[in-house]
């Protein structure tokens, strides 16, 4: 399912601009193009674009029937959708108004909507999914390759390869090393940044022509394409020399094609992470049957891994930060969601990238540099009914890491069982209506200003070893053994019973947590 609001999130503020948000949870099915002359407004959950208004009595008239017709949303042109009476009609029907920049055509906006929504619809679609944007991309280089009659590779703005042009009869070494690898080469990053290559091609709009290299690099002809200020990718032609402006003028016209399908691919990519997200998010909170066949994860077991990042960053940057993290460190698929306000994890038993073993490794590097930087992984799961159980075992662990009360920076819940024990029987007390001997204690070191409860404590810890205890009391051994003979009068004590040295422990710690 998408929402207006995130219609508008996947494509990007270069197009739209949510101005009022509505009841924000119906469901986009399609996009609908009204008429100002007719009364239709097309199904409920339609998303509306208000086209051919004449002025805000019209664009509001259009609102109120959307409304009445349960339209998921409107679309106008920005300047009457900040009009102050239409903002005033969508605020009190509660519904999503959206403003569409100027620059646009209507008929480009539909091509796009629909395309997302298509791609939401059916997320493992290749029809409508990537598949199709990326063979119309591959079209647009062939399209710029006979503009400027020299080779064209299409690039997004992290310079990684989207499409390449056919024609490969005049080229050099780079360019077969960026098509093969489907990215820039590094070397070749670092020499046009270094003359500057991608700050001009992250703030202008004009063509500009870069001389050629060491190692055999051509002139290039690069051409920045951007959708309203955002720069989103570039088209890269080798060339002789400088070319003409018939040349560049429609390489631009070009480029403006360009933009939507780019807008279109990273909104289709972004409603596929979305649904992805959505899908495991719910295997991770209640295992069913009907929900698991969409999620793909690796061959089990597995294990559910909770992160925790530096402070300073909410949960979908986390979520966010892991994913880039993850796969700038080879792992090609993060299998991440979010849930209940923590960033989780699905890793596997195995070796390699999305393996416990490579993530744990991962983990206690970056908190060398980014303390705060943690994950606790839950026992394994054998299928997909282990899951639920794998998760609250890693965010409890988590929790424990976070508070001082087990090791970081990575731990798995194998080695930290009797840390969980202990955390559940501590946390299952109700501190408030303690008793026996212990409630005694709390009492006179409140009245008396004594410390015989962190006597008892340290006792206990060391049973048998006084020596040890009375070191961490700062005590000497007579004294402490003063300290217990006093203990012993002033409260009935069996240190005798394990049970009752048991009890006594975990009454301590339930006050040393609440503390």
């Amino acid at each position: 399912m998408i929402t207006a609001p995130d219609l508008v999130v996947a494509v990007g503020p270069a197009l739209f601009e949510v101005v009022v948000i509505g009841h924000g949870d119906g469901e986009v099915r399609d996009v609908f193009l009204a008429d100002p002359q007719e009364a239709a407004t097309g199904q409920p959950g339609d998303l509306v674009l208000g086209l051919g208004l004449r002025d805000s009595e019209d664009a509001v008239e259009l609102l109120e029937r959307c409304a009445a017709g349960n339209a998921s949303g409107v679309v106008l042109r920005a300047a009457l959708a900040r009009d102050p009476a239409v903002v005033a009609t969508a605020e009190r029907w509660l519904l999503t108004l959206v403003a569409l920049q100027p620059s646009v055509t209507w008929a480009h906006v539909v091509w796009l909507l629909r395309g997302v929504i298509d791609r939401a619809a059916a997320p493992d679609s290749p029809v409508a999914g990537d598949a199709g944007v990326h063979q119309e991309l591959f079209a647009l280089a062939d399209a710029a390759a006979a503009i400027v009659d020299a080779p064209v590779t299409i690039e997004d703005n992290q310079s990684r390869v989207l499409a390449y042009s056919s024609g490969q009869d005049l080229t050099d070494p780079t360019r077969v090393s960026t098509i093969v690898g489907r990215r820039v080469p590094a070397e070749v990053i670092a020499h046009f940044r270094a003359r500057g290559i991608f700050r001009r091609l992250a703030k202008s709009s004009e063509p500009f022509l870069v001389p050629d290299g060491p190692n055999g690099i051509r002139p290039r002809l690069v051409v920045p394409v951007r959708a309203g200020g955002e720069w989103l990718g570039s088209i890269w032609a080798v060339v002789d020399g400088p070319v003409s402006a018939e040349v560049t003028t429609e390489l631009s016209n070009a480029a403006s094609v360009l933009a939507l399908h780019l807008l279109r691919l990273r909104a289709q990519a972004d409603v596929a992470r979305r649904s992805a997200i959505d899908r495991l998010r719910t295997v991770l909170r209640q295992f069913s049957p009907d929900t698991t066949v969409d999620v793909r994860l690796p061959s089990p077991p597995w294990r559910v891994v909770a992160l925790g990042s530096p402070a300073g960053y909410d949960v979908p940057q986390q979520l966010d930060l892991w994913e880039s993290t993850g796969r700038r460190h080879g792992w090609s698929e993060p299998q991440l969601a979010d849930l209940d306000g923590t960033v989780l994890a699905v890793v596997t038993d195995a070796d390699g990238p999305g393996s416990w073993r490579w993530l744990r490794k991962l983990v206690v590097d970056l908190a060398k540099d980014a303390p705060g930087t943690t994950a606790a992984a839950g026992g394994p799961a054998r299928g997909p009914a282990d899951l639920p159980s794998s998760r609250a075992e890693a965010v409890e662990l988590l929790g424990l890491v976070h508070r001082g009360a087990a090791p970081g920076p990575a731990l798995r819940v194998d080695e930290a069982w009797h840390l969980l024990t202990v955390h559940r029987a501590v946390t299952s007390l109700d501190t408030t209506k303690l008793d026996g001997p212990l409630a005694t204690l709390l009492r006179h070191d409140i009245e008396h200003d004594t410390d015989f409860v962190d006597t008892l404590q340290a006792w206990l810890n060391y049973l048998g070893q006084p020596q040890q205890a009375a070191k961490l009391l700062h005590l000497h051994v007579n004294t402490l053994r003063h300290r217990m003979k006093r203990i012993g009068e002033i409260a009935t004590l069996d240190l005798s019973d394990p049970r009752e040295r048991l009890a006594l422990q975990l009454q301590i710690a339930a006050v040393r947590t609440e503390h």
